[in-house]
């Protein structure tokens, strides 16, 4: 099975939104949130879907999941204190749903609204060939690493550089075993699955993306997500 594991735990502070977490702010009459899910509900090879929401906010993405006809969606599950825990509990709930044998999961931010079908698709064949699949965008500007004093420490090569996006796909039962050993070693804020999994041994693999997939994290991100989500209306029309 493909399962779909989209983590919204957080609310988002950067956003100052005034009533509502980042990833309920409404854009074309839906949340952002049900303009992720859905691309993962459209796509043929998903075959189920465990949604990490704040936990005071799930009755309302309950609401969503039956206005929306998400029908995939197998369990929604409680946010963790860090996107972390988030995912791991969604993890655990996709295990108990469906099993960890031979289990592929797709994790993703449910404010990354902007990815496609052919991403999803690339997401499952680069598990099947490599056991992992990252997905990355082209770096379009030079960046540097600086060390603890602000000194310029290296200038990657930008035609070797990427930027790491979502989904980052990985078997079921690889992942949460890394879930565990990380626990049982005390970490519990990891900034994503590839870094946890990257520090436990596990080679990584990079699946093309766009730059168009960004993370609606600031006002910036939400205004640029509507203007795409209208351009993309406005082609319907002559």
């Amino acid at each position: 099975m493909n399962i779909a594991i989209i983590f919204a735990g957080g609310f988002g502070q950067r956003m100052h939104s005034k009533d509502r977490p980042k990833q309920f702010l409404m854009v074309h009459g839906k949340p952002i949130i049900v303009h992720t899910i859905e691309i993962f509900q459209r796509h043929s090879d998903i075959d189920g879907i465990v949604v990490a929401c704040i936990e005071d906010w799930i009755p309302y993405m309950e609401e969503l999941k039956e206005r929306f006809c998400l029908s995939k969606i197998g369990s929604i599950v409680p946010g963790g204190k860090t996107g972390q825990m988030s995912i791991y509990n969604a993890l655990c709930s996709a295990k108990e749903l469906y099993g960890e044998d031979d289990n592929i999961v797709l994790v993703h931010d449910g404010v990354r609204p902007l990815i496609d079908e052919e991403v999803i698709t690339n997401n499952i064949k680069g598990v099947k060939e490599h056991n992992s699949a990252i997905t990355c965008g082209p770096a379009n500007e030079t960046f540097i690493i600086v060390d603890d004093e602000g000194k310029l420490a290296d200038v990657p090569n930008r035609n070797n550089s990427r930027i790491a996006k979502a989904p980052e796909s990985f078997w079921l039962k690889e992942l949460l075993d890394v879930h565990h050993r990380a626990l049982e070693d005390g970490i519990d804020n990891s900034i994503d699955s590839c870094t946890l999994m990257s520090l436990y041994g596990h080679d990584l693999y990079m699946v093309n993306g766009s730059v168009e997939n960004i993370k609606i994290t600031t006002p910036n991100d939400f205004y640029t997500f509507r203007a795409i989500a209208d351009a993309r209306e406005n082609e319907q029309l002559n």
